[in-house]
């Protein structure tokens, strides 16, 4: 029987490390890391260039945020933020936040660029229930079940909302808003 053990043990590691083998490793992991479908593109631009110096084009922006029910939380020096909750269902909360930078561009700082970029950050509503009971031992052993629930928002995703569309609306309204201001001075 030692001489079978001897003989089959061997044979049983090779079999289990060959098995092992086919396992993936972390290594060799064929998804991409999200920097890599970073495409740096021209034609995917957060950026937008106005015809108006960098306070009146950072203006016209928070304008436009306050013209969609956006709350300001920062609006100075060339920068405003601002954002916006939503609950598209019963146990979902969506946040908006948009960040906004002015730069001066060409030889008298006469024109702007204004760099956005928006971020939603989606929650869900997390329950817990915790119980517990009440032991007397001078009366015995009575127990009461006390409960408690404690609901909170976990943040479930965040994302950089893509260039497209979505922008150029936002850059549309800061357009006008931008008009309008300069036609009321």
């Amino acid at each position: 029987m030692p001489r079978l053990l001897s003989l089959a043990l061997p044979a049983l590691l090779a079999a289990l490390l060959a098995g092992c083998s086919g396992l993936p490793s972390r290594s060799t992991k064929a998804e991409k890391s999200v920097y890599q479908g970073e495409s740096f593109a021209a034609e995917e631009t957060f950026s937008r260039l106005f015809d108006a110096n960098v306070e009146d084009t950072c203006e016209a922006a928070r304008r436009a945020l306050l013209s969609q029910g956006y709350v300001i939380s920062k609006a100075e020096s060339g920068v405003v933020r601002g954002a916006k909750h939503f609950q598209p269902a019963g146990e979902v909360h969506v946040e908006i936040a948009f960040n906004i930078v002015c730069v001066g561009d060409g030889p008298k700082q006469q024109i702007a660029t204004a760099y956005v970029s928006a971020q939603q950050d989606r929650y869900a509503l997390k329950k817990s229930n915790q119980a517990a009971s009440l032991g007397v031992s001078a009366l015995g052993s009575i127990s009461v079940p006390l409960s408690s629930s404690d609901d909170s928002l976990v943040k479930v995703a965040s994302e950089t909302i893509p260039a497209g569309e979505f922008y150029d609306r936002f850059f549309t309204l800061m357009q006008r808003m931008l008009r309008e201001n300069t036609a009321s001075r």
